[in-house]
């Protein structure tokens, strides 16, 4: 018998019945008439690119296997504070090797880190949550689960693991929960890693800086409208998005183009199965509504820790949603001891620069060991 303090053995194993139903689900999809031709992003996901990828959805995507690629590595589930808990759990071959915490962020999974656990795993323990409300760490248990209280929650499952020493990485939500890591556990934080920062516009820019936030200045213009729907309407949103997978997949799918490296289609920048892989998780799992709350618990925001004390490293990819000031940065977080900026890569960097990104994990927290 399971008690709350204990760790459970997890297979991902999806009935038939709700893989048949999305294929009908999409084979039955009411497409609007009256929408222009054209591969033109500029008001969201263009018609034609989207009704080929629900075809190939629909007749050739096999989620049975990536469903075992899931599986080829151990996970678990736990309660903490009522909250069921899922995680994958990949043990080093070096019992003495340093324990990470890996965390994803939105529109993202555990899918997103697929491809960089094999060569972590050689130097690390990794422990790759499903934060609470995304993928199998479903339903939320109520409400509150905001940024802070998901740090607290994985503190605590790095404690249940046994890991009195372990570092931290993420981007998206997972660079905010990551820093909050720090800040909150830092008897037990080694140190930080983050593919995402925000920072404030200093006062007097250089010309680079100047560059830069013009670029910044897009997202918040054009490309951040999603955030505020999830913060102020999630359930309303989680509605329509639960119940019609062309919906969720075109939710989805247009933040893969418009935050990656890519000109004309995601897939230029990461592959399509991986995106479909991750998209579909959010499917099968009725996730699309309990995953936005985040964004209305933490009212949309994600705020440099007031203070931190542990080692910080930074990686910078050229083609993320906002880019952060260095300068402003190293004022506002003077433990950063890292910092690296890439001329590829975008928002999804483990995967669209899996390589890249473990490189930068095995030089940071490698230093810190």
């Amino acid at each position: 018998m399971s008690t709350p303090e204990s760790i459970e053995p997890f297979r991902v194993e999806i009935p038939d019945g709700q893989l048949q139903d999305l294929r009908a689900r999409l084979a039955n999809t009411r497409w609007p008439e009256d929408d222009l031709p054209g591969d033109d992003w500029s008001a969201g996901i263009p018609s034609g690119y989207l009704r080929e990828l629900a075809e190939y959805w629909r007749t050739e995507y096999d989620w049975r296997q990536h469903e075992a690629s899931l599986n080829s590595h151990p996970q678990f589930t736990c309660e903490i504070e009522g909250q069921r808990i899922h995680f994958l759990h990949v043990r080093s071959a070096d019992p003495d090797a340093i324990a990470l915490i890996l965390t994803h962020g939105w529109p993202g999974s555990v899918v997103e880190f697929l491809d960089v656990i094999e060569p972590l795993s050689r130097k690390f323990h990794l422990v790759i949550p499903s934060m609470p409300g995304y993928g199998f760490s479903t339903p939320l248990s109520g409400s509150g689960w905001d940024l802070s209280r998901v740090a607290k929650a994985f503190a605590e499952l790095m404690a249940r693991l046994g890991y009195s020493c372990y570092g931290a990485q993420g981007g998206d939500w997972g660079a905010g929960i990551s820093l909050e890591l720090g800040r909150i556990d830092p008897e037990h934080v080694l140190g930080v890693h983050v593919n995402m920062l925000g920072t404030v516009a200093p006062e007097e820019p250089t010309a680079e800086e100047k560059e830069r936030l013009a670029k910044n200045k897009r997202y918040f213009r054009e490309l951040s409208g999603y955030r505020d729907i999830q913060r102020t309407r999630p359930r309303t949103l989680g509605y329509g998005l639960h119940d019609s997978p062309v919906g969720q997949l075109a939710w989805i799918a247009e933040k893969f183009h418009d935050w990656t490296d890519c000109v004309a289609r995601p897939e230029e920048a990461v592959d399509r199965d991986r995106m479909l892989t991750n998209i579909t998780l959010y499917w099968l799992t009725g996730s699309a509504g309990s995953s936005a709350r985040l964004y209305y618990e933490t009212d949309g925001g994600m705020r440099p820790p007031r203070e931190l004390s542990v080692p910080l490293g930074v990686a910078v990819f050229a083609h993320d949603i906002v880019l952060p000031i260095r300068s402003v940065a190293q004022r506002q977080l003077p433990t950063i001891t890292r910092w690296s900026e890439f001329g590829h890569g975008g928002h999804f960097a483990a995967l669209e620069q899996p390589a890249l990104l473990t490189e930068e994990m095995l030089a940071f927290f490698g230093s810190l060991g």
